[in-house]
């Protein structure tokens, strides 16, 4: 078993309300920063073993779907990387 870091990136699809990220982009462009579009997105880090990078990722994808990230109005990415 190899231990690994899988990042599993969550946000709400585009055309879904955000407030948060209204708020901010309107607080950044009263500080002079030009924006086209800002999301907000949660980010969680899940240390686990597997026997590969493609179970370890499958096993991310899995917890995401069933509890990480409501796939009817979220979009979420998995990355994973080997742990030294």
């Amino acid at each position: 078993m190899t231990a690994y870091t899988a990042t599993v990136t969550v946000r709400l699809k585009r055309g879904v309300l955000d407030p948060e990220a209204e708020t901010t982009q309107r607080a950044l462009e009263r500080l002079g920063f030009d924006l086209e579009d800002l999301r907000s997105a949660d980010r969680f880090e899940l240390d686990l073993t597997a026997d590969s990078t493609e179970e370890a990722s499958e096993r991310a994808d899995e917890m995401a779907e069933r509890l990480l990230a409501n796939p009817t109005i979220h979009d979420y990415d998995v990355e994973v990387t080997e742990r030294e």
